[in-house]
């Protein structure tokens, strides 16, 4: 601890205040009966994509909402509210689905995939989604959740590399003080009688004890991808993990194919992984991309500049699917994974955390839980009273940065839910549902995504900042209508350029 200390005092007011955060949240538009809206996205939004704060995510009916990097909580949580109040403008009496779990969802193939155009860059984009529905199926592309994007100054790939492994060893304390997906919709499952889930009520299955079930064994995984050893002790070492995932063809999906009889394409490649965004990590290293650019190549061109957190539920009890003191958490556990040493990881340790963070996503409550260190069994609640304790010096110096005791508060809000299995989002979720919705999932859901709507909907956006995403729209739309004008290759050639192994830069 007085170590950290140390470390702590070397950190100056000017380098936290260039802390910077962004969220992306995807929302499905539902329709007022809880159903899954299948009309395409709305124009009024501007195109999918080129627009930087509107687009659409796996499918055309699953809403990807963009912040910019901000150096301010409040100012990027202002910010997400507009975005959402721009596109309950241009809806209807559609609703964002509040929770991250779906709604009532129709048979696996109506499911509509996202459109992007004729160009070929959004061509690509659908192609890769098709490919992912044959891959995994189209039920498991819905689900929705929070990515918390996050840089510090002056940080170089090695130190966000140890960030990442540092995050991975304790990512369970998330699942645990902030999963929000204990129970679904039967139709999630409709089809897979070997889902292992209880029932609840009709058309409601669920786990009793567990927290977030979006990124348990139902959620985002992928049984190809368990065979994927990616390393996260450099960027050398991550890079050549992926690249062989990215270029060598993988034997049931080569059995999928590339084409269909028609000729459509059923997927980009058959590759395990068609592109870097198709592997599941809860954390990833991450650097802008320049138009036409693979992200690997801009990785190992220019290294890492920030990291994106992936594995946050929504809570559907925020009409925003987050709220500020869980933002200033995630600050601080960035941080102590920052700043703590970080040994490298071994296949026997990745093994270790994987089996904890399921075991956690499926029965984070259960009491008494124990999860492995360093090859001994330790319970849940010693090993996260632990790492909270931790957290105290680094919220109280982030509070004498920026003034107030916002951070205290948070670490401390997060210490009384580790005390009070209870007052866990997952708990209070399975609690709303049975003393208010007898125990229906989509009752829930559909209450809470309502009431945001009203919250949300009901209040006037500044007329300059509705302006400003009418124009944005437009500009879009008019961006996209160039892409298309400027394209001079076939998509086969387009594809067959972007996927060359020399775009990964060995």
């Amino acid at each position: 601890m007085e170590a950290l200390k140390k470390l702590l005092a070397t950190l100056d007011d000017a380098l936290l205040a260039g802390m910077r955060r962004g969220i992306e949240k995807e929302s499905l538009r539902a329709r007022p009966d809880g159903a899954l809206a299948l009309t395409p996205h709305p124009q009024a939004l501007g195109s999918p994509l080129t627009h930087p704060h509107i687009t659409t995510d796996y499918s055309e009916s699953q809403l990807e909402l963009i912040t910019g990097a901000r150096t301010g909580v409040d100012e990027m949580l202002e910010e997400l509210a507009h975005i959402h109040q721009a596109v309950y403008a241009a809806i209807g009496d559609e609703i964002l689905w509040g929770a991250s779990m779906p709604c009532a969802l129709p048979p696996d193939e109506e499911i509509p995939l996202g459109h992007y155009g004729t160009s070929n860059v959004g061509r690509a984009k659908t192609v890769y989604r098709m490919g992912l529905g044959y891959r995994y199926g189209r039920r498991m592309q819905t689900i929705s959740g929070i990515h918390y994007n996050w840089s510090l100054p002056g940080r170089s790939s090695e130190e966000y590399f140890a960030l990442v492994r540092n995050f991975r060893r304790n990512a369970w304390l998330l699942f645990y003080l902030f999963g929000a997906s204990p129970a679904v919709c039967e139709t999630f499952v409709k089809g897979h009688p070997g889902h292992g889930l209880q029932p609840l009520a009709p058309g409601t299955l669920h786990l009793p004890y567990a927290t977030s079930l979006r990124m348990g064994r139902l959620g985002y995984q992928s049984d190809a991808q368990s065979k994927l050893a990616v390393s996260y002790n450099s960027l050398a070492e991550y890079g050549a993990s992926l690249h062989d995932a990215l270029v060598t063809p993988y034997p049931p999906y080569e059995k999928i194919g590339l084409r269909d009889e028609n000729g459509e394409y059923r997927q980009l490649s058959t590759s395990l992984l068609q592109i870097e965004n198709e592997f599941y990590g809860k954390i990833r290293p991450k650097r802008t991309i320049r138009p036409g650019e693979r992200p690997l190549y801009a990785l190992r061109d220019r290294g890492v500049e920030y990291v994106e957190v992936r594995l946050m539920d929504l809570d559907p009890f925020s009409p925003l699917g987050i709220t500020a003191p869980v933002c200033r958490f995630l600050d601080v556990f960035l941080l102590h994974c920052l700043l703590m040493p970080s040994a490298p990881d071994s296949p026997a340790e990745i093994a270790t955390m994987n089996r904890n963070q399921e075991r956690v996503a499926a029965r984070g409550r259960e009491p008494g839980l124990l999860l492995q260190r360093g090859g001994r069994d330790l319970p849940m609640k010693d090993w996260g009273a632990e790492l909270l304790s931790q957290y105290a010096p680094i919220a109280e110096r982030l509070d004498a940065a920026f003034g107030g005791a916002a951070y205290r508060d948070a670490v401390a809000g997060a210490a009384a839910t580790l005390d009070d299995p209870q007052s866990v989002p997952s708990a209070r979720v399975l609690h709303a549902m049975q003393r208010n919705h007898g125990g229906s999932y989509l009752r829930f859901a559909l209450a809470e995504s309502l009431l945001h709507r009203g919250a949300l909907a009901g209040r006037p956006l500044p007329a300059a900042v509705a302006e400003a995403y009418r124009e944005l729209a437009r500009s879009s739309l008019a961006e996209q209508r160039d892409i298309e004008a400027s394209d001079r290759i076939d998509f086969e050639t387009w594809r067959r350029q972007y996927l060359d192994p020399a775009n990964l830069k060995i």
